[in-house]
């Protein structure tokens, strides 16, 4: 009986033990890392969410880039580190939804269980794009040309099993063409190919595309995304073009190690989707065709669980494999 009655002061007591706990956090900086080379879509979303957490957390948010493995190696690196809010990752539709279809076994994560998700940042179209000197000035011109010459015509992404290179094995697929593919270390290397005409197409990410097509050295084809981008409302769509109800989009949210306490992902989650709100925080993401989202925990993890249950059967479909 005795318990009993002691039960709700220990109850009170841990309460204001936990909150006292994590009121301090945070008490030092804190990174923030990307899977993935630096000058591509993933810099500018990381860069614009670490400056948000820097302003209201009152410490330094830092970008570590961690390429390598198509997104494996930064993932792995982060599930063992200390669940304490100290380390952030930038989560992504390729290491999140689309690596447990494409390595199977042999992923070195779980993505359900080795991680916690706080928030859903941005949705981003892909875009089919060329040099501005290529020959090529509608999809249908770089299709017909692919199907004259099979295996001849090169693309370029970011990486093996990045968004890019999985993106354009899924659209030659489903219009029966034979490309290239041409890995590169980052968005950055590949870009001033296509532009040098080393290589033909990309299918990358708006965000890293957008300076180059908005300056004319790249011409955009066509967009992946369901919808027309706001910022290139006059570039079709590929269900548009003739490829009904094909959609691919790259989107990125943050996620911590499984076992972060839920106070600090409800605070993380919290400054996240307020400075999403923020037109000064997040003009950089919006004026390159971002579509920004902020939701819940729950939300960004029923989302990922919907993402892979619909990328296990694209790779499987268009019979992905990792190069």
């Amino acid at each position: 009986m005795r318990l009993i009655q002691l039960t709700p002061l220990i109850l009170a007591i841990l309460s204001a033990f936990t909150v006292s706990a994590f009121a301090a956090y945070p008490e030092r900086s804190i990174r923030l890392v990307v899977p993935f080379a630096t000058g591509g879509t993933s810099e500018i979303i990381a860069r614009s969410v670490a400056s948000t957490l820097s302003a209201s957390l009152g410490q330094s948010v830092y970008v570590d880039n961690k390429p390598g493995g198509a997104g494996n190696i930064a993932m792995e690196e982060v599930k063992r580190a200390n669940p304490d809010g100290y380390t952030l990752m930038l989560g992504h539709v390729g290491t999140l939804a689309v690596n447990p279809a494409l390595f199977g076994k042999k992923l070195p994560y779980d993505p359900n269980k080795d991680f916690a998700p706080v928030t859903l940042v941005a949705k981003v179209p892909n875009v089919i794009a060329v040099s501005e000197k290529s020959p090529y000035k509608t999809l249908a011109d770089l299709v017909a040309d692919a199907k004259k010459n099979p295996g001849k015509i090169n693309y370029g992404s970011a990486g093996n099993g990045s968004a890019g290179h999985l993106a354009m094995e899924y659209f030659s697929s489903e219009a029966g063409i034979d490309l290239v593919h041409v890995p590169y270390k980052g968005s950055g290397p590949m870009l001033t190919d296509l532009i040098g005409g080393q290589i033909q197409a990309t299918f990358n990410g708006l965000p890293s595309l957008m300076g180059q097509i908005k300056g004319g050295a790249l011409r955009p084809l066509a967009v992946g995304s369901a919808e027309r981008s706001k910022v290139l409302p006059a570039v079709a769509t590929l269900s548009e073009s003739g490829y009904k109800g094909f959609e691919t989009s790259q989107w990125y949210g943050i996620i911590v190690p499984a076992g972060t306490p839920q106070p600090i992902v409800d605070r993380l989650q919290k400054d996240i989707a307020k400075g999403l709100k923020s037109k000064e925080d997040s003009r950089r993401m919006l004026d390159d065709g971002a579509v920004l989202v902020g939701d819940t925990s729950a939300q960004f993890g029923a989302f990922i669980k919907s993402e892979q249950g619909r990328w296990a059967k694209v790779v499987e479909k268009a019979r992905i494999t990792v190069d």
